[in-house]
């Protein structure tokens, strides 16, 4: 079990967004619009400072209470999907790129769940 905190908590407002909006997408349009790729975008932001904020705390003494190298891969993993479905969003334009950008959107707040798990 993992105490929320407002890291937690402001990933998972931004991921469940960014879902809801490439969902949405995905039912109405053929194409991805700017929301959606915003969506992609500001899940990236997120984890950067998420990312920073995570070295700052382990920098600190407040290490990481499971394997580090576990955590770090899932950020690492996690920080490598928004471009890949941001890209893929705007090289193919078909409504099934919105349904990459909900599927990035949804597995990164995954591993934002489980990098939580990891850390308490």
């Amino acid at each position: 079990m993992f105490a929320l905190n407002g890291f937690f908590i402001a990933g998972t407002v931004i991921c469940a967004v960014a879902l809801l909006v490439a969902v949405i997408a995905t039912i109405i349009r053929k194409h991805p619009d700017d929301w959606a790729l915003i969506g992609a975008a500001a899940t990236e932001a997120f984890l950067v400072a998420y990312g920073i904020a995570a070295a700052i705390r382990q920098a600190s003494g407040n290490s990481v209470q499971g394997d580090p190298w576990e955590f770090w891969g899932y950020l690492i993993t996690a920080l490598i999907m928004p471009p890949i479905a941001f890209f893929w969003a705007i090289s193919e334009k078909s409504r099934w790129s919105n349904a990459v950008l909900a599927a990035s959107a949804l597995v990164t707040f995954i591993m934002l769940f489980r990098m939580e798990q990891i850390w308490h």
